[in-house]
């Protein structure tokens, strides 16, 4: 059975870029948390009491940070999805339904599916990856998704094409455009708001 959850109130646009400072400052705390946890491997025959207790905070810390991390990334799932609406109808795609967290579980086929945001008319479902700093990792698993998602509508007998779109507060050059050559749709912060470009052929359809 799908389950679909409704996307919640539409937050401002400016919240986006707070997004990508917080998610800057996360990567500069993970490399600081990383520089001293590898210091303190290697000196950990030596450490004193002290150091020690100092050690066992800095482990602490990192737990925290990872916790918060993945609370960062479902903060930003429920950021871009009421917005991703306007910006697909700028793009000519109307979408008035918009869900977050979308579950396929058919248990009778042994289909199973998650996607982060979803968006759908009749004739057309757009699955999004939403990502603090994406990957071409988290790509790939889009593209797979997208795979599953026609096989089980072809069991179902939907008719429906579907599209795909990569979003990320983080984006890199090479993971930009290996998304675009791929047929996918780009969102990602511009300015106090976030844009979508589109791939740079005809969108892929699945």
């Amino acid at each position: 059975m799908e389950t679909l959850q409704t996307a919640s109130p539409a937050t401002p646009d400016t919240v986006w870029a707070i997004l990508r400072e917080v998610a800057a400052s996360l990567k500069e705390t993970e490399k600081m948390i990383k520089e001293n946890a590898a210091i303190n491997a290697a000196s950990q025959k030596e450490l004193s009491a002290s150091q020690k207790e100092t050690a066992k905070q800095i482990k602490e810390i990192g737990k925290r940070h990872g916790d918060f991390t993945n609370s960062f990334g479902e903060m930003a799932e429920y950021m871009v999805a009421p917005n991703l609406q306007d910006r697909f109808f700028d793009e000519g795609l109307d979408f008035p339904e918009v869900y977050n967290e979308v579950k396929i579980d058919d248990k009778k086929s042994g289909f199973s599916l998650r996607i982060n945001v979803y968006l759908q008319n009749s004739d057309t479902g757009m699955l999004v990856e939403v990502k603090e700093d994406l990957d071409i990792s988290d790509i790939n698993t889009l593209i797979e998704r997208l795979e599953k998602r026609r096989t089980y509508a072809d069991l179902r007998g939907d008719k429906r094409v579907f599209l795909g779109a990569v979003a990320g507060v983080v984006v890199k050059g090479p993971v930009k455009k290996y998304a675009l050559a791929q047929g996918l749709y780009l969102v990602e912060p511009s300015g106090q708001t976030f844009s979508i470009t589109p791939p740079h052929t005809r969108p892929k359809e699945w």
